[in-house]
């Protein structure tokens, strides 16, 4: 293989890694969005099932109580329905998603950098033993 040929095949190896950390930190963005979602927005909860009037709840974190969770000793429904650990798994699983994201992410950029400084000198190296004879 020659070292054109060798250099192009280093540089899409090095496009697909960062394109594959592009896409974990995709998904590690939709995991923290859902997790957003989760804990924001409010929600309804059926009492019975096939209930025609479901009870309608506030989201988890902004709420006109104390906090979400007072409800229970009062019958409420609402706080068995969205969890805290739900969101917070979300969480969890979102974190090595990007570390890993970011790390494929780098080494994939600094790779077609590096290789891209390295032929620009060797092209330099080129003109400038030209330029000598």
């Amino acid at each position: 293989m020659r070292s054109r040929e060798y250099d192009q095949d280093f540089r899409d190896r090095a496009i697909r890694t960062r394109d594959w950390g592009i896409g974990l930190l995709s998904l590690a963005a939709l995991l923290w969005a859902w997790c957003a979602v989760l804990l924001v927005t409010p929600y309804a909860v059926d009492e019975e099932p096939d209930d025609d009037y479901p009870q309608e709840c506030e989201s988890r974190l902004l709420t006109e109580r104390g906090t979400a969770n007072n409800g229970l000793n009062e019958g409420d429904y609402c706080e068995d329905e969205r969890d805290w650990p739900e969101a917070v798994a979300l969480l969890a699983v979102s974190l090595p998603v990007s570390i890993v994201g970011v790390g494929l992410l780098t080494v994939g950029t600094m790779s077609r950098r590096i290789s891209s400084y390295g032929q620009t000198m060797r092209e330099i190296d080129k003109l400038a033993s030209r330029s000598k004879d």
